[in-house]
C-alpha cells in the first residue's frame, strides 16, 4: 500500500551542451527529456532500459547531485529548484543512494565502523558512544556480524560489501533510496540475497525505492511499478504485473523477449530489431525507436508519440492498441 507521496518528478529534463572549440560545432545531448513519476512510502519504481537511455542521469537528479535543466523535482512536497543551501542540505538527508560497484564506493582506507559512522559525524548526530551503537545496530540489520566492525572493505565478499553500502545509505534514516544497478556487479547466487534484504528493509522502514536496472528478471522480483526509457524519454509506464503480462510498446517487448527465462512460453514474442539507437545529438523528429521498429509507419517518423493511457498503462506509441 502506497502512503503519502515522498518524491514527485514533473517533466524532468537534463540537457548537456557538448562540442564547440575552435572548429567544432556545439550541440545538445538530451540525456533525460521529459520524465514524470510519483513515489510513495513503501513503493518501488524501477527505471529500465539499455545503456545510454538516461537512467543514471535521472538517478543523479533524484539525489540532487545534478539540477534539472527543466521540470521540477519535489521531495516531501517541497520543491528543490529554488531551495537555498541549507534547505538542499536538509532535503538531501531524505534521499540516499546505493551505487553499482560496492568496492569502488567504499573507502579502502577506512574500517566498516568508520565508514558507517562517517555520515553521522558529518551531520553531527549524537556523541561517539551513540554513533557506535547506531552503527552496530545497523550492521545487525543488514546481516553483518559484530566482529566485522573493525575490518576493511577488501576483507569482505562482493555481497557483504554491498550490504555495507546499503547500511551506509540507511544511517541517516532516509525516506527514499535510489539504487543504481545495486546487484549487477554481484554473482547471481548473491543477487537474490541482496534483493531480499532490500525488500525486508523496505518493509521495516517504509522506504521508497527508485530502482535503476537493465535486468528485467531483477525488476520482476522487486518492483511494483516499471518505467521503461529509450533515448532519454519514457516509452511505457505502469504496474509491473501489467507490463510483464502485456507490454504495449515494441521496445518493451524487445527487452522482455531478450530476458533469459526457463519457460520460453512466459516471454513475449517480439520481432528482432536492427540498427542502432539514433544519435543523442540529432534525435529524430518522430519516435526515436521508429528506425528500429517493425511496426513503424510514416506517422511514426513524422510525429513524436506522447505517453497516453492504454488499458491502464501509459504508452508512447501510435500503434499500442494493435501491438498489445
Amino acid at each position: 500500500m502506497t502512503d503519502a507521496v515522498l518524491m514527485e518528478a514533473r517533466d524532468l529534463r537534463r540537457h548537456y551542451a557538448v562540442g564547440g572549440g575552435m572548429f567544432g560545432k556545439r550541440g545538445t545531448v538530451r540525456a533525460v527529456d521529459g520524465v514524470s513519476f510519483t513515489l510513495g512510502a513503501g513503493d518501488t519504481l524501477a527505471i529500465v532500459g539499455e545503456s545510454g537511455c538516461g537512467k543514471s542521469t535521472l538517478a543523479r537528479m533524484a539525489t540532487l547531485m545534478e539540477p534539472p535543466t527543466e521540470g521540477e523535482l519535489l521531495i516531501d512536497g517541497a520543491p528543490t529548484a529554488n531551495a537555498d543551501a541549507q534547505e538542499r542540505r536538509k532535503l538531501r538527508l531524505s534521499v540516499q543512494m546505493v551505487f553499482q560497484n560496492p568496492y569502488g564506493s567504499l573507502n579502502p582506507r577506512k574500517t566498516v565502523g568508520a565508514i558507517l559512522e562517517e555520515p553521522l559525524i558529518i551531520n553531527k548526530r549524537g556523541d561517539h558512544a551513540a554513533r557506535v551503537a547506531a552503527v552496530r545496530a545497523m550492521m545487525a540489520k543488514v546481516g553483518l556480524r559484530e566482529d566485522q566492525y573493525g575490518r576493511y572493505p577488501h576483507m569482505f565478499s562482493g555481497g557483504q560489501r554491498q550490504r555495507i553500502a546499503i547500511a551506509r545509505a540507511l544511517m541517516l534514516n532516509p525516506r527514499v533510496v535510489v539504487a543504481d544497478e545495486p546487484v549487477s556487479a554481484l554473482d547471481v547466487s548473491i543477487q537474490a540475497q541482496v534483493l531480499n534484504l532490500l525488500m525486508d528493509l523496505q518493509d521495516e522502514f517504509r522506504l521508497a525505492y527508485l530502482f535503476i536496472s537493465h535486468d528485467l528478471s531483477v525488476v520482476r522480483h522487486i518492483a511494483r511499478e516499471v518505467l521503461v526509457m529509450y533515448c532519454g524519454r519514457p516509452v511505457e509506464h505502469g504496474a509491473k504485473e501489467a507490463i510483464f503480462a502485456q507490454p504495449r510498446h515494441p521496445y518493451t517487448r524487445v527487452l522482455l523477449a531478450a530476458t533469459p527465462s526457463a519457460d520460453r512460453r512466459a516471454r513475449p514474442v517480439a520481432e528482432p530489431v536492427r540498427g542502432e539507437p539514433p544519435s543523442p545529438l540529432a534525435p529524430p523528429p518522430g519516435c526515436a525507436f521508429a528506425s528500429r521498429c517493425p511496426h513503424a509507419t510514416d506517422r511514426c517518423t513524422a510525429e513524436r508519440p506522447e505517453l497516453r493511457e492504454v488499458d491502464g498503462q501509459r504508452v508512447a506509441c501510435h500503434h499500442a492498441e494493435a501491438i498489445g
